[in-house]
């Protein structure tokens, strides 16, 4: 009998078992496959928590593996002592099937362990939760989300006290008290009933959604742009926890045409009108798209379900509709967040702009106008958000803006995450007041490109599920580490990189050099023609991505190069 089978068997023995978890492990009784699928692992707790196919099992999102993560949680807190256990954590959750459930679960357990909870009534954005821990100072934080993966998804993401993901050293301490601790017989629980009549468990007070607004709103460029304008903007949520706090911000901001799609305006954890609520993707926005052309709108923008993320199209000089990409997204807000602080003669001399490793290097040409520095950290909002904890404590840096190029994006401090309420508030203000100048948004992209220079941003990301899945992934990696590819699409690597030991070696001179990051599974090559190509396994979904950086001399250029990167990296990987 394989662990996998032990494991399967152990579940089905227990006699409290959940009757739709026992039915759902009945049925796949006669599919080994299947039974291996699920139980071959356990969920591991990282950085970010756990996240994985909502399903019976110890490699699912259940019950069970959120109450497990929980307790590990607990222990963790209750080791720091009394004072932490009554500061207490705060608990949100999105739209997704069973966050609603897993929050009570998260807060039943925290109960039982003499952690008070503060949990909100209803739906709320990862960034709201972010929020929430400092407001409340409370010890940590819990929200249930996947963000913007398919709807088969969930997750739990953890933060601490400073409004962060939890640092990597507490996150190994709830990985390990979680391997010690039995899903059935080791998890202490209360009811969430029971919780809230003892007090224990708490509603989170609506002054927080209140002080959110209010900390987001102060982070406007030209507060009055919104006021009096005739923007016309259709905003979709995907089904998912934005659509309260970005059209009450907006609302507030003075913004009168804001039109919301219908069909994808309500909470939905199918997401039944998008294939993925992903605004990455430009399918998801085939609705809003028709929206937009009857109310003849500048903009369209949408959140993924915890609205933590925003994707934005658009209007071009022939009225059609063009989707950008994160890159895109994150240099238009950079360079409007520079040019209003410079007019007001607001910019601070030490002023500092994060991106993640992947994310475009065009930032670096503001370096030219604007007196700041562009700091590089690993791909993951988390490491935005220990610079912003690190430029509090050293006062080296003003944090002005961190972003990624998966569509994150943060300009204040109020939150340790990406924020998608306050992106949504920027992008509207930016396009209101370039309108008021007789531009459009496109307009500023192409004078940026002109004035910078044409870069271009690609994304190559192929899935491998399941076992075999890690096991082809961890075999794409380690065949690039031993066999460095010497040129792509006929153009020389210069540089190769690899993250994991923290080095760089010239291809052309054989010389190695040190890196100043922590190691990280991820490699990237440095070519003739200054592009840059990296390469890592997703930390969220069973993928491996491949991020191009590109530049070209004209706008074709740059797109041309941007595919021919793109198919040599695909005949790569296959």
């Amino acid at each position: 009998m394989t662990e996998a089978m032990k494991q399967y068997e152990s579940w089905l023995s227990y006699p409290g078992l959940d009757k739709n978890i026992r039915d759902e492990l009945e049925a796949i009784r006669e599919i080994p496959e299947e039974i291996e699928e699920r139980f071959f692992t356990s969920m591991e707790f990282g950085t970010g928590g756990i996240r994985g196919i909502l399903r019976a099992g110890t490699n699912g999102m259940n019950i069970y593996t959120v109450r497990q993560a929980t307790q590990g949680l607990a222990n963790l807190i209750v080791k720091n002592g009394k004072e932490a256990m009554e500061k207490g954590v705060c608990i949100a959750y999105d739209s997704r099937h069973f966050s609603d459930v897993f929050a009570k679960e998260s807060a039943g357990v925290l109960a039982a362990n003499g952690v008070k909870v503060y949990i909100f009534p209803s739906l709320r954005p990862t960034p709201m939760l972010s929020f929430s821990i400092r407001e409340m100072n409370a010890t940590a934080g819990i929200v249930i989300t996947a963000s913007h993966n398919p709807a088969k998804y969930n997750g739990y993401k953890a933060y601490w006290s400073d409004g962060g993901q939890l640092p990597p050293e507490e996150a190994d301490v709830v990985y390990q008290e979680m391997k010690q601790v039995d899903l059935f017989s080791d998890i202490q629980q209360i009811s969430f009933e029971e919780g809230l009549e003892n007090g224990i468990i708490q509603w989170m007070p609506s002054s927080v959604d209140e002080a959110y607004y209010k900390a987001v709103m102060a982070l406007s460029i030209n507060p009055d742009a919104l006021k009096g304008t005739d923007l016309r903007v259709v905003y979709t949520p995907f089904h998912g926890a934005g659509n309260i706090p970005v059209r009450e911000v907006l609302g507030r901001m003075g913004l009168k045409h804001l039109t919301v799609v219908k069909e994808q305006e309500l909470p939905d954890g199918a997401f039944p009108t998008v294939k993925s609520p992903n605004p990455e993707e430009s399918a998801g926005f085939q609705i809003a798209l028709e929206y937009a052309k009857k109310e003849d709108a500048d903009i369209i923008i949408g959140t993924d379900p915890d609205s933590d993320r925003v994707g934005i199209l658009l209007k071009t000089a022939d009225g059609d509709y063009e989707i950008l990409n994160g890159n895109q997204i994150g240099v238009l807000i950079v360079n409007y967040i520079l040019e209003g602080l410079k007019k007001r003669n607001q910019l601070p001399e030490n002023g500092a702009v994060i991106k993640t490793i992947v994310t475009t290097n065009m930032i670096y040409e503001f370096k030219k106008d604007y007196p700041i520095e562009v700091i590089n950290v690993y791909t993951g909002f988390k490491f935005i958000g220990e610079q912003i904890k690190l430029f509090e404590e050293t006062k080296q840096h003003t944090y002005l803006f961190g972003f990624e190029e998966s569509y994150g994006f943060l300009s204040g401090t109020h939150a340790r995450d990406k924020d998608a309420v306050n992106a949504c508030m920027l992008l509207c203000e930016a396009a209101a007041f370039y309108k008021k100048m007789g531009k459009t948004l496109k307009d500023v992209q192409i004078e940026l490109y002109e004035r910078y220079g044409y870069y271009r941003e690609g994304l190559v990301s192929i899935t491998h599920e399941g076992m075999a899945g890690i096991e082809k992934i961890k075999g794409i990696m380690a065949n690039l580490r031993a066999n460095v590819p010497e040129e792509f699409a006929g153009v020389k690597t210069v540089l190769a990189n690899d993250y994991s030991v923290a080095q760089t070696k010239n291809l052309f001179t054989g010389e190695v050099t040190a890196l100043a990051f922590p190691p990280s599974n991820v490699l990237s090559y440095e070519l003739e023609d200054g592009t840059l190509l990296s390469f890592r396994p997703s930390g969220t979904e069973p993928k491996i991505k491949a991020y191009i950086m590109t530049k070209g001399k004209t706008n074709a250029e740059a797109l041309e190069n941007k595919d021919k990167y793109d198919k040599a990296i695909r005949e790569l990987l296959k």
